[in-house]
């Protein structure tokens, strides 16, 4: 296959912390032919010295480091542009100078906010680039409702099929996330126990201890609803729940996603106080530094209510998961940082035992990726009565591939665009049914008047967010 791959937003933070070093590692490990270019373009009028001397140090510090000769590989697929990608005539000489071969296959990656999406594909159409073998990832988030999606979304369309859009979450492309597939369908024992008769719980943790990072106005217009559950959450939820698909690929994956999210249940006025904690953190301490409060971040408005943590009790009606919650959280300034999917088993049905005989899966997706196993397991000793105690049976990746490269889930996702396989890729469809769950929420906390709970950064989030699952007689793993 011969391709190119064109960063528009070359100089900015996305580019630099995933898209050169997954670009970077997949060289390295032999996923790149050797006559692809890495075409960039950036507004500011910096040399392209300069921009090369950033990448490095972003892969000097990367856990691997940087090897030599690789660098100067990469280095020479480097093709790099100053220039307005809004404006048709810049991209225009660009296309004659860079990528005017219809025969080469094009990535286009939108590096860009949100708010130049409209005038860039506009620019695409007018300078005649797009073409059949020209793929477009796009990066979220993708509108703050789903009127602004949809707005988004028709732009693209008029520019591209539906088949060429790559709409990118890279909370799919984890390998931990890819080995909980291949846990649930290519293991006799564990697919038939994935079901309500056998699973008491589900709980999807995305837990952060960095705030805003100053972008408050960002944020004041997004919220931790639109930010991660909207998209991450949901897709994570989405791989846990979906049917066997037919292939592991493409369309069956889609379809067998969007059957789960046309499952859920909706949140309106009758439960959105059983089901839903907004929160929003004060001053506090995180790992031994005081931080301010959201209010108190630089550019704030003391007025606000945007959430800052949300934990959500999801329900799905479907045969498969009926009367099985899916409890999801997600917060700023907490304890610890960590995303991790806990599938909790039920009890055995007859107690010979003392203790609680429950199984526990449990998927780490970061800081540090694993999945473990939690069987039940008698203590050593001569004791008069047996003691269990749950011990973990480690699917550590690292530990199963020592001297293996995990790569990050921009690796993944890059290349799949690549090879122009859009599995991992979400698609307009499921993000209509999501935006639609999302915005039922956001509609009926404005008309109930129901605001965010302050809590102090650096602790567990509201009580409430901890009520929610207790009441439940359940805790957060």
């Amino acid at each position: 296959m011969r391709a190119d791959f064109l960063i528009i937003g070359g100089h900015g933070d996305l580019a630099l912390r995933k898209l050169y070093p997954a670009l970077y590692y997949l060289q390295k490990f032999n996923h790149l032919t050797d006559d692809l270019r890495i075409i960039v373009v950036a507004r500011q009028a910096l040399s392209k010295q300069a921009l090369i001397d950033k990448i490095r140090l972003r892969i000097d510090a990367s856990e691997q480091g940087l090897d030599a000769a690789e660098w100067e590989k990469f280095v020479a697929r480097l093709c790099y542009h100053v220039g307005d990608a809004t404006d048709p005539v810049f991209l225009s000489a660009l296309r004659d100078k860079s990528f005017n071969d219809s025969a080469r296959e094009l990535v286009i990656y939108l590096a860009i906010p949100p708010d130049i999406i409209f005038s860039i594909c506009k620019a695409l159409q007018q300078a005649d680039i797009m073409r059949p073998n020209i793929r477009l990832v796009i990066e979220k988030p993708l509108g703050n409702n789903l009127e602004s999606f949809n707005s988004i979304n028709q732009v693209l369309l008029s520019i591209c099929t539906p088949q060429q859009i790559y709409r990118i979450d890279h909370y799919l492309g984890k390998e931990a996330a890819q080995n909980l597939l291949a846990l649930r369908f290519a293991n006799t024992f564990l697919e038939p126990l994935w079901n309500a008769h056998h699973i008491d719980h589900v709980q999807i943790n995305v837990l952060e201890t960095v705030g805003i990072e100053g972008r408050w106005q960002f944020y004041e217009q997004t919220g931790a609803l639109r930010d991660m559950v909207q998209s991450h959450l949901l897709q994570l939820l989405c791989l846990v729940a979906m049917e066997p698909p037919a292939k592991m690929f493409g369309e069956s994956v889609y379809n067998a996603k969007l059957k789960v999210l046309m499952s859920l249940r909706k949140i309106d006025e009758h439960n959105l106080r059983q089901c839903v904690v907004r929160g929003q953190y004060t001053r506090g301490t995180v790992d031994g530094q005081a931080v301010p409060g959201y209010l108190e971040e630089s550019d704030a408005d003391q007025h606000s209510t945007t959430e800052t943590f949300i934990a959500i009790k999801a329900s799905l009606d479907n045969w498969r998961w009926g009367g099985v919650p899916f409890y999801l959280r997600t917060g700023k300034r907490m304890q610890k940082r960590y995303t991790e999917i806990v599938v909790q088993f039920q009890n055995v049905p007859h107690k010979v035992f003392a203790e609680d005989q429950a199984n526990r899966l449990v998927i780490r997706l970061q800081p540090d990726e694993s999945i473990r196993l939690y069987l039940m397991n008698k203590v050593p000793g001569i004791d008069t009565t047996t003691r269990l105690h749950p011990t973990a049976l480690n699917l550590s990746l690292s530990e199963a591939f020592p001297g293996l490269h995990i790569p990050d889930a921009y690796e993944r996702l890059l290349q799949d665009a690549l090879r122009a396989n859009n599995t991992l890729f979400t698609h307009s469809e499921e993000l209509e049914l999501s935006w639609k769950w999302v915005d039922d929420i956001i509609a009926t906390w404005q008309s109930l008047d129901y605001k965010p709970i302050p809590y102090a950064a650096g602790g567990d989030g509201p009580a409430a967010g901890i009520a929610l699952i207790t009441d439940d007689n359940r805790v957060w793993y």
